[in-house]
């Protein structure tokens, strides 16, 4: 039995949909909403509809833009800087599962290549496959014959590492270096506290000092 009108039942149904959002914090967010002004609300409801209708995917890497190509595969030269001249690096391309993937590696400012979004990785169980992602789309790249390494940045679960691996498979034969991130101990962790698979990963990805 619903104690709220159907007006309000529908918005909070409407918010319950959004990923992570139960029965209490989809009425949390309702309310919210109708206790803002109408302004904010129009607010609210103009960034969503800008969102839908502007947003794109990129031709080149399969980003999120609001212009083809996206800023980052249509700057030669990332840093405006003349004497900087930082440009992207068209020859290394970053292979992530996700748009918001490619967020977290500028953030950290040392990727100086492009990227390419998959949007999604290899999970037979939930029936993906190579077809279902951007996977034609990376090798149409590669035989373009720019590119000379691939980082394959897929998350470090069961799929990501199916993927990395089918990918991988793909491109030798191409003639182009495929690298994988390294995965392991984080910055300020104990060895103490770190599980097997864990440490097996960051004593796979050592390096000579």
């Amino acid at each position: 039995m619903s104690y709220y009108s159907p007006s309000i039942e529908k918005l909070i149904e409407a918010f319950e949909k959004l990923p992570s959002i139960g029965n209490k914090t989809a009425a949390r967010l309702a309310f919210h909403i109708l206790d803002a002004s109408e302004e904010e609300t129009n607010e609210f409801i103009t960034a969503i509809q800008d969102a839908k209708k502007n947003l794109k995917y990129c031709s080149q890497c399969y980003n999120i833009t609001d212009t083809d190509p996206c800023p980052i595969c249509g700057n030669q030269n990332r840093d405006h800087s003349i004497c900087a001249n930082t440009g992207r690096d068209h020859s290394l391309i970053c292979v992530v599962e996700d748009v918001r993937d490619v967020v977290a590696m500028e953030r950290t400012h040392e990727f100086k290549g492009v990227y390419h979004v998959l949007h999604g990785s290899i999970s037979p169980m939930n029936g993906v496959g190579p077809d279902d992602i951007k996977l034609k789309e990376l090798l149409s790249r590669l035989m373009e014959g720019q590119v000379k390494e691939i980082i394959l940045a897929t998350n470090p679960r069961v799929e990501g590492e199916a993927t990395a691996m089918y990918i991988s498979k793909l491109v030798k034969p191409l003639g182009v270096k495929v690298t994988r991130i390294a995965h392991g101990i984080p910055v300020g962790g104990d060895l103490e506290y770190t599980d097997e698979v864990t440490l097996s990963k960051a004593l796979e990805g050592r390096r000579e000092l």
